[in-house]
């Protein structure tokens, strides 16, 4: 094995755990997982990276890099090759003996594993199943594992793994394949989408398994991916448009936008004086969620005329101030995918209407309690065919009161120096014009 053990423990942990800050991995686990009262622990569904999940507990993964040395050069990665940083590498056992000291201090409740590329593909990705044996068979945890897979790696190698992992990601690194050959020369789309298909079809393959006889479950809470935006010049549509045909084709989970931060200064890369794209990020992970649980369709936030999302209103809000045709909505008449379209009515707020108005004629008043944000809502709303306030159903009456709602643009982001410029210059001005 050729990793140094030249480092204490804690030191290596101190440089593993700063250099995965780029990797995204605040997802739900997806997985119930009951303990066994022999095994370590156990894993539900709720369960969120840095977050609360849904019954209000704050829950956590330990979130590391097995290794920052790596082989690549990749022009945008702190981690390349080329980069006097100071290395480090875990052996498998410090990282089974960090994940079960931690969780038995009730510090984490899973483990997050992503790594550098150490001597080559397969010989990264053996180590991080070494890894993940030992914790399931020889530590016996039963707690949420996600790792990230190499590209490039055996798949008999990440077919082995996939059976350990609850959730397992392979990063697309960048949205089209142009700019990963200029930013990212010895990583391919190939070598990407390969295992990501071979991810997809053994999931497919483990619930028809499943469902004749019981057997060991492959990557149960399925798998993920992220991009990099802004590094490169994509659009927002393409963007967009990469992301919806990855949920179409390949039956990922989640698609994670991570904002360009210019650790390098390399040539290639942009210089951003504004700072990191973060309200681009902001609007992509809205405009995705409407993809996902909204039945929107890429085609219909955006298009090659019109290619950046609105930085001033949200993607939903753009679309309704741009289809006025479609409102006013009857709250007590429209269908749950009418409802979806509203804003200001989440996907769980048009459940509880479907719901609630079997037993009733809804109010105002009600919709604030079922949890209608009813500030944005009552420009394309009515109850009983009545609006809440005399409203002109007007594009510049509506989108200038909208963008007088400031929490349409996220705290941390208007806490950094975010100001608002002109309310109708063309709606559309590039995020990083108002970072400050």
């Amino acid at each position: 094995m050729q990793i140094t053990q030249e480092m204490s423990l804690m030191e290596k942990l101190h440089i593993l755990t700063d250099a995965a800050k780029y990797d995204v991995a605040c997802t739900s686990s997806g997985v119930d997982r009951a303990g066994n009262g022999k095994s370590m622990g156990n894993c539900l569904a709720p369960g969120i990276c840095h977050t609360f999940s849904a019954d209000g507990r704050c829950v956590s993964l330990l979130k590391i890099l097995f290794t920052n040395e790596c082989i690549f050069n990749c022009s945008y990665c702190l981690n390349s090759c080329e980069n006097d940083v100071k290395r480090a590498s875990f052996t498998p056992e410090e990282i089974c003996t960090l994940t079960m000291e931690f969780y038995r201090r009730n510090y984490i409740e899973g483990l997050f594993l992503s790594s550098g590329i150490l001597v080559s593909p397969d010989y990264t990705m053996d180590l991080i199943y070494q890894t993940l044996y030992q914790l399931r068979h020889i530590h016996h945890f039963n707690g949420y594992i996600h790792v990230k897979s190499i590209p490039g790696a055996d798949p008999v190698l990440v077919e082995q793994t996939g059976y350990l992992a609850d959730r397992m990601s392979i990063n697309l690194e960048l949205p089209t394949s142009d700019s990963l050959r200029k930013l990212a020369p010895y990583k391919s789309r190939k070598t990407i989408l390969k295992p990501m298909r071979q991810i997809q079809n053994g999931i497919q393959a483990n619930k028809n398994e499943l469902m004749i006889r019981k057997a060991p479950r492959f990557v149960p809470a399925g798998q993920s991916t992220q991009m990099i935006i802004g590094a490169t010049p994509e659009s927002d549509f393409q963007v967009m448009s990469v992301a919806e045909g990855l949920y179409q084709n390949f039956g990922l989970k989640r698609v994670f936008y991570s904002a360009f931060v210019n650790v390098n200064h390399n040539s290639n890369l942009p210089m951003l004086p504004g700072g990191p794209p973060l309200l681009r990020e902001h609007r992509l992970y809205q405009a995705d969620w409407l993809l996902r649980y909204y039945h929107f369709q890429v085609s219909e936030l955006l298009s090659e005329d019109r290619p950046d999302f609105n930085i001033f209103l949200d993607p939903k809000c753009d679309w309704a101030i741009r289809h006025l045709e479609c409102f006013p909505v009857e709250i007590n008449q429209a269908d749950y995918r009418t409802l979806l379209r509203v804003p200001g009515i989440g996907y769980k707020s048009a459940g509880r209407i479907v719901q609630a108005r079997k037993h009733g004629t809804l109010t105002f008043s009600d919709l604030k309690k079922i949890g209608v944000v009813l500030k944005r809502a009552l420009y394309f709303i009515t109850c009983n065919g009545r609006m809440m306030y005399p409203t002109k159903l007007d594009e510049d009456y509506i989108c200038r009161n909208l963008m007088g709602d400031r929490t349409l643009i996220p705290r941390e982001i208007r806490e950094s120096g975010y100001r608002q410029l002109s309310l109708f210059d063309e709606g559309m001005v590039s995020p990083e014009a108002i970072l400050s």
